[in-house]
């Protein structure tokens, strides 16, 4: 969708931080963050790690209902806009349209401008590109298994035969925790066989 207008940064810069699994910590994001001139009382931050849904997100939630045209979004990186391809191109997408700007300091983008616009741009357009060809890679691996008469799903951790010693096992009183260790599986894998065999969906 084209951005009918060219944001400008003319009102208050705010910062975004997100931590990730690897980087547990925002202390060298809000440094980054405030040495590129952001005020920390307007650095808004997230420190769930593993959730993608804005609403599982409250500090990128708040800094958008907060932010204004003419505003200014800084973050470190693009990848802290969302937890995949799709979120960041939204957000970046949403930003423009709203007449605010992005500034992420690893790339150096500055939608300001119009080299910061094109970049953007670029970078939107290859990740809604990677989320086709992911698409088409696990259609196609999904086809090829089907034609070699493998299964789709999650393969079982237990096979029939072993599914069937487990039962035998708990029959004769072995507590899960034995089978679990004989069958070098999850206790819980062990309940859900059980459950499942005892109900006749095995």
């Amino acid at each position: 969708m084209a951005v009918s207008t060219t944001p400008t940064a003319t009102g208050t810069q705010l910062g975004y931080a997100r931590v990730s699994t690897g980087h547990p910590s925002l202390d060298h994001q809000v440094d980054a963050l405030t040495a590129a001139g952001v005020d920390v009382k307007r650095i808004y931050s997230d420190k769930l790690s593993g959730t993608s849904t804005r609403e599982q997100r409250p500090g990128l939630a708040a800094l958008l209902d907060y932010a204004r045209p003419g505003d200014a979004i800084v973050v470190v990186g693009i990848d802290r806009l969302g937890r995949n391809a799709a979120e960041v191109m939204a957000t970046i997408r949403e930003l423009g349209e709203r007449n605010i700007v992005l500034r992420s300091l690893r790339e150096g983008i500055d939608t300001s401008n119009a080299t910061g616009r094109m970049v953007a741009g670029v970078l939107a357009s290859l990740a809604e590109l990677e989320l086709e060809l992911g698409r088409e890679r696990r259609a196609a691996a999904r086809e090829a298994r089907r034609a070699r008469g493998q299964s789709i799903g999650r393969p079982r951790a237990l096979d029939a035969s072993k599914a069937a010693l487990a039962q035998r096992m708990h029959a004769g009183g072995e507590p899960a925790s034995t089978i679990a260790s004989a069958l070098d599986v999850s206790r819980a894998t062990v309940y859900r066989v059980l459950a499942e065999r005892a109900d006749g969906s095995e």
